[in-house]
């Protein structure tokens, strides 16, 4: 009979206990799990503390907050905008679109980069094409600069969210993975809410182009607070972060913590450095990685169907500006206003989402016989972490079809408009959730790749979202806006067998691609020799 003061894995992370160790005292963190000197018996996934791993992640998460951020902001001024520079709402509606090109085709380039080069290299170029694009479009009056640096701004700030879910794959193990990837989704999530206010806000009372004015000022203050004190965590150029980062990937708070583990007798071999050096490459950025992400079956199955979910979303996005004003005759505040549920539901996602994923997480590993060790690697290759994320996706998944169906048949009828708002938090809250649960899954299934992995997310999702915030406007004056967001629920419904077929076949498909991996590893191994 087992002790009454035996953790119960399916409740509680089991913590390892270190050994001792001639330079440290051997205790055991309950937050920040075992030192680093317990590596005779486990692997520390990260050297880097709870607290900031936590700072860590929010600053990525409001960094990825400019993205969505710059979209929204957009949408309560689309007709004052096309009425300023004389052109049709629909030219104007296609500066949408482009921007969603941009924001799926852009990450493709930055995450690889980031992989190998470092998080730090990325935020950098990334903001620095972000600030340059809003300068422009602050100073320009004419549809066609409107149209091009709309196009340079989203591919400055779209990379951001790829690169938020890489810092969650450098510092957080599979485990505690759910949490922290719904954190790190919440700076994307409050775009949808907060911009179209202050979107509605400026357009109302000030110069439309005062909507780039606020984003440069916004955005280079937050770069430079990111640039100072951001650490460097890509596990190829620092490994669990306790390598020291290259010159040109080196922050002030990464100078002054190497600075305290020196002054602590906490100095890595120079074989380590020098076995971190050779993973570290400042190559052109190139969508190659992101791209062999994308042909992978297991892969294309959450990618397809995520992307189609997505698009309804963008679909709801773009349409609400034209359908509130002419449905329920609202100014450029008050339109902006009812983005508010949409973001107030994603926000309650990030509260709610991650705990679930979590638990069913220790759950299944309880069955499995598998412990679960807070920051610490744990092999993953025989257990069916799909499964584990799915069962939570696709209840979610299904509640936002449903509820962008009702919303665009309420929205038809012209009912009274508390129906549409209530709709739109549901929509938005499980929307999220969703993303946020195949968010983790694809960094699960890409160990070391997670940009990459979430820049493949990001490709399917914008350019399905791009063709839906398209065709919304057409096929609502067509078919009714009740059937036009019923069809394209009708076609991700369509898609959601292969999540199905995933979750009991999806092992066996990665099982297969790690073989084949290290099976090219070894054979490369074997002729440089």
């Amino acid at each position: 009979m087992a002790s009454s003061n035996t953790p119960d894995p399916s409740h509680s992370p089991i913590v390892a206990q270190p050994r001792e160790s001639p330079d440290e005292t051997s205790t055991s963190d309950p937050e920040n799990g075992p030192k680093e000197d317990s590596a005779a018996q486990y692997e520390v996934f990260s050297v880097f503390t709870v607290n900031q791993k936590r700072a860590m992640v929010a600053l990525g998460s409001l960094a990825s907050f400019f993205s969505p951020l710059s979209s929204s902001i957009y949408f309560p001024a689309l007709d004052t905008i096309a009425q300023a520079l004389n052109v049709t709402t629909a030219k104007i509606d296609l500066t949408v679109t482009t921007y969603l090109i941009m924001q799926g085709v852009a990450p493709m380039l930055i995450a690889g980069f980031s992989d190998t080069a470092g998080r730090r290299p990325a935020y950098i170029i990334c903001f620095t094409i972000y600030l340059a694009a809003n300068l422009g479009l602050g100073l320009q009056n004419s549809y066609g600069a409107l149209l091009g640096l709309r196009c340079l701004q989203s591919a400055g700030s779209s990379g951001t969210v790829a690169l938020a879910n890489g810092l969650v794959g450098d510092l957080v193990t599979s485990a505690e993975r759910g949490t922290y990837i719904a954190f790190a989704s919440l700076g994307s999530m409050l775009g949808p809410s907060l911009s179209p206010i202050i979107g509605g806000l400026l357009s109302q009372y000030l110069n439309w182009h005062w909507l780039f004015w606020f984003l440069l000022i916004f955005s280079g203050a937050f770069f430079a607070l990111l640039a100072l004190f951001l650490p460097e965590t890509c596990r190829k150029v620092v490994a669990d972060g306790s390598v020291p980062p290259p010159a040109l990937n080196q922050s002030l708070s990464d100078l002054i913590r190497h600075r305290n583990r020196k002054a602590q007798g906490l100095v890595v071999e120079e074989a380590k450095i020098a076995e971190v050096r050779q993973n570290y490459a400042f190559k052109i950025p190139s969508p190659m990685p992101t791209l062999r992400v994308v042909v992978d079956l297991e892969t294309g199955a959450v990618l397809l169907a995520t992307g189609l979910m997505f698009a309804g979303f963008y679909a709801v996005m773009t349409g609400a500006t034209t359908s509130f004003h002419q449905v329920y005759h609202l100014n450029n505040i008050e339109t902006g206003l009812m983005y508010i549920p949409i973001g107030a539901g994603g926000i309650l996602s990030a509260f709610t989402t991650g705990r679930l994923v979590d638990w069913n997480y220790r759950r299944h590993a309880a069955r499995a016989g598998m412990p679960v060790i807070r920051n610490i690697k744990q092999d993953i290759t025989d257990f069916n972490i799909e499964k584990v994320r799915l069962q939570v996706a696709l209840p979610l998944y299904y509640m936002s079809l449903v509820s962008m169906v009702a919303y665009g048949w309420v929205l038809g009828r012209k009912v009274n408009l508390a129906v549409p708002i209530v709709l739109l938090f549901i929509c938005g809250w499980a929307l999220n959730a969703t993303s946020q649960v195949l968010n983790a899954l694809m960094v699960d299934l890409w160990p070391g790749r997670s940009a990459a992995a979430t820049a493949a997310n990001n490709l399917f999702r914008c350019e399905l979202g791009a063709a839906a915030s398209a065709a919304i406007t057409p096929m609502s004056d067509a078919m009714g806006k009740g059937w036009a967001y019923t069809t394209l629920a009708l076609i991700s419904l369509a898609a959601s067998p292969t999540l199905w077929i995933m979750m009991r076949s999806g092992i066996t498909w990665r099982q297969r691609r790690l073989r084949n991996e290290r099976e090219k590893e070894d054979k490369r191994a074997q002729h440089s020799r």
